[in-house]
């Protein structure tokens, strides 16, 4: 067996199956789990998706937000034990795959629209509306 189907095998293990399906754009909750000293808690971050990098165990994603006038950026482990929870908000809808731009844009610039519905339905619904409209034509 090969180098790399061993290392596959080893981190299979360990890949979470609980995430949800999201997209670059969409809206998340990411719960974390904080030591302070003996004491642990959960923090939530909330924050659009502008990256989604990598495979298996070491994926991450790069979540944006703006607080208090200022842009705050995180970049999570999806695959990390302190990563407890992760929760889609809303979905979002672009045609990019790197959301840098939204980095120092605001107000409507850094708009990003809804996507209403789940994906594959939305998608099958136009198809088919568009699929109508031409052959009434």
């Amino acid at each position: 067996m090969k180098q790399n189907k061993v290392m596959q095998e080893l981190e299979n293990e360990f890949l979470k199956t609980d995430l949800p399906e999201f997209r670059i754009g969409d809206t998340l909750t990411v719960h974390t789990k904080v030591v302070e000293g003996e004491k642990e808690r959960i923090q939530m971050f909330t924050g659009t998706v502008i990256a989604r990098r990598g495979s298996g165990l070491s994926e991450t994603i790069a979540l944006y937000r703006v607080s208090y006038g200022a842009g705050m950026e995180r970049v999570f482990l999806l695959h990390s034990p302190r990563v407890a929870k992760v929760e889609v908000v809303k979905s979002g809808k672009v045609r990019k795959s790197k959301l840098y731009y939204i980095r120092g844009a605001s107000g409507k610039a850094a708009k990003i629209k809804e996507q209403i519905g789940t994906g594959e339905d939305a998608r099958e619904e136009h198809v088919v509306s568009a699929g109508a409209e031409s052959s009434s034509s």
